[in-house]
């Protein structure tokens, strides 16, 4: 009988929310070089002489603040949306939550999907936007686990899935009645953050890229790899989903980090303009993250709450991600049908 091997990629989180365990997590994901996209040497100084000695501290309080009594909120919704996706495709398949970095790790996802007797593979990473930092990363790490496993089982990798109707529906299905229970007068999609060199590097004319303030505006082949580009594609369909006129709505990007230029608008910096123009009741969606983690929960729903609150505003509220919604449940199902469905096609 034949068994299709599935593998849910996310980012990873720490073991616990101790500064020992945050910095162990921090080091592996910090030494990537499609995160911190700069010649090994200085990234090496960078990490150890300035993140490592100071950060894992503070962002241990932070994961301190969202941690629950079964620990981390990603790894708990992403064992959910596993073992419900699994439910849904029978015995045919054998569904693996894997991180990119520490636990569950892909290698160990590999092994256990080998062990089960799998005969090809569905690899399908968790971010609906494609980034090197991210999607690619991801990828690379599961070939080269496939390559010290010595797989030759083929192996179908399911791409961006930032327009896909599926995901979005699955998004405004969630929204929708949060949107409605809450009463908000304004909707910000807030992304994470990217350097802009990392854009720039995927512009093949060389030109395109931030050469405009419309230059992400819509998908052309010249910005189809972009993830800006589909962020602003991801943010223009839920909107026309929602019904949300031109003015209850605004775009931004959070998460950013050092001193480079980083794609705009930042979200800490929206937010005084939104309650500038009279925004009271703000909801705050973040369509790059399909599970709730620390940077919707504390980033957003904490931080980003404070300040609103600070600046004024009457009331805010997070809308919760997509985790185990069966709407997605159902959007990552029919993904996984459609890419075995593609190698089944003569």
């Amino acid at each position: 009988m034949s068994r299709t091997g599935v593998l849910l990629v996310n980012l990873g989180t720490p073991d616990s929310a101790s500064t020992r365990d945050v910095r162990r997590y921090l080091r592996q994901f910090l030494s990537d070089p499609l995160v911190i996209d700069i010649p090994a040497f200085p990234r090496w100084l960078l990490l150890n002489l300035v993140i490592l000695p100071f950060r894992p501290r503070k962002s241990a309080a932070a994961y301190a603040q969202i941690w629950t009594d079964a620990g981390s909120p990603l790894k708990l919704h992403g064992e959910r949306l596993r073992d419900d996706v699994a439910a849904m495709l029978g015995n045919d398949f054998h569904v693996e939550l894997a991180m990119r970095y520490r636990e569950p790790s892909i290698a160990d996802a590999v092994a256990r999907a080998q062990a089960a007797g799998v005969d090809r593979w569905v690899v399908l990473p968790l971010f609906p936007q494609y980034s090197t930092a991210a999607t690619l990363s991801a990828v690379n790490a599961v070939e080269d686990a496939f390559t010290k496993s010595h797989n030759t089982a083929p192996v179908q990798v399911i791409g961006a899935f930032y327009d896909a109707p599926g995901f979005i529906e699955a998004f405004a299905t969630v929204i929708r009645p949060h949107l409605d229970a809450f009463r908000s007068d304004h909707v910000l999609f807030s992304y994470h953050g990217l350097p802009e060199r990392q854009l720039r590097r995927l512009d093949a004319s060389g030109s395109h890229c931030f050469a405009s303030d419309e230059c992400c505006d819509a998908i052309t082949d010249v910005n189809r790899g972009c993830y800006r580009a589909q962020c602003v594609a991801t943010t223009q369909l839920l909107v026309r989903e929602l019904g949300l006129g031109p003015d209850a709505h605004s775009l931004s990007f959070q998460s950013r980090l050092g001193r480079t230029p980083w794609i705009q608008p930042h979200t800490d910096q929206v937010l005084p303009e939104l309650a500038a123009r009279g925004v009271k009741r703000l909801a705050v969606a973040c369509p790059a993250f399909v599970a709730d983690c620390l940077e919707t929960l504390e980033e957003i729903a904490i931080r980003g709450r404070n300040q609103w609150l600070e600046l004024g505003g009457e009331d805010f509220t997070l809308v919760p991600s997509l985790n185990s919604h069966p709407t997605w449940v159902d959007t990552v199902v029919a993904l996984i049908h459609s890419k075995t469905a593609e190698a089944e096609a003569p």
